[in-house]
């Protein structure tokens, strides 16, 4: 989420990720054992997955169609190809993987390296993109595929991998697989639609990434759906306040703001982005309400008519 202010005020703009990213500092230890959760079923197949055969290094377009595909969204490997595989490197960076789902509209939330965040995902019907490091520590076969089902019983992983669909893979193996890359899983998911593992912070920060990848409409999505979820998160309202201004919303975006202020008094990012909304539209007078300790009462009524200009967009 940008904590920038709408044009001709020329403050220096709050960074919301680099709070979200303070507050979210402590990380969770990788797992190396899977243990059973008596609450997930025993098995699981997702069979609303298309498979697309892996071609030689091009794992990533192939794995990355599928996830969008199983989204509703139609589009080839051959298409993601010239936008996330790199000749010189013969393989996808994570970086490009990800930008290229967020260019759709989709969320892209990080998984916790535990394996049960990832079965708890499969069972709630999200498919997984994963990581693998086939190869060793000191000489890397980097492989992505798409975690589709397990067999606890079994004890074996679902994969859409290579040129195998609803291939089985003993869970022991995968697992020493996927932590040797880190343990990187991410599922794709629509932003008003929260996955299995949801967390307010990873959810907060992942809407940022979709807003300054320039989906604001999909981010006020995911906003809405944090306050939905975490009302006492005064980011979402923040997020969801910028991205309708970013939209051209000014009425919702000023509402935003307000209510922001409302469930959050002290949040002076919300005030600031306030007063240089009512500035960029041609409102002194209400800019100057708006930095008054009790401006929620104060502009209860606003007539934004009375001094409305031409949208201006959120300085870059």
């Amino acid at each position: 989420m940008t904590w920038a202010i709408p044009a001709a005020v020329q403050w220096r703009p709050v960074l919301l990720l680099a709070w979200l990213l303070w507050l979210s500092g402590c990380a969770v230890q990788p797992q190396t054992a899977l243990m059973h959760d008596p609450a997930l079923p025993s098995r699981t197949l997702l069979t609303d997955v298309p498979f697309h055969a892996q071609d030689d290094y091009q794992c990533g377009p192939a794995a990355l169609a599928m996830l969008l595909n199983q989204r509703g969204i139609e589009i080839t490997p051959e298409q993601l190809t010239e936008r996330v595989w790199l000749p010189e490197r013969r393989g996808s960076l994570q970086l490009e993987m990800v930008a290229a789902a967020r260019e759709q509209g989709l969320l892209v939330y990080p998984l916790a390296p535990r394996a049960e965040s990832l079965l708890l995902e499969l069972q709630a019907g999200n498919p997984v993109l994963v990581m693998q490091n086939l190869g060793f520590n000191w000489w890397p076969q980097w492989h992505y595929a798409v975690a589709i089902g397990y067999d606890l019983p079994r004890q074996q992983i679902i994969l859409h991998s290579g040129l195998e669909a609803e291939r089985r893979e003993p869970l022991r193996l995968f697992l020493r697989s996927w932590q040797r890359a880190d343990n990187w899983a991410r599922v794709l998911m629509p932003p008003e639609q929260l996955p299995a593992n949801a967390e307010a912070l990873p959810w907060l920060r992942a809407a940022s990434d979709l807003e300054l990848s320039g989906q604001p409409a999909a981010a006020r999505s995911a906003y809405q759906r944090a306050i939905e979820q975490w009302p006492e998160q005064p980011a979402g309202w923040f997020g969801a306040a910028n991205s309708a201004w970013q939209l051209g919303l000014q009425q919702a975006a000023i509402e935003a703001y307000l209510e922001a202020l409302r469930q959050f008094p002290d949040l002076q990012q919300a005030r600031h982005n306030l007063i240089a909304a009512f500035t960029a539209m041609g409102c002194p007078q209400q800019a100057n309400l708006a930095s008054q300790p009790d401006a929620v009462n104060l502009l209860q009524h606003i007539d934004l008519q009375a001094c409305h200009t031409p949208y201006q967009p959120l300085l870059p």
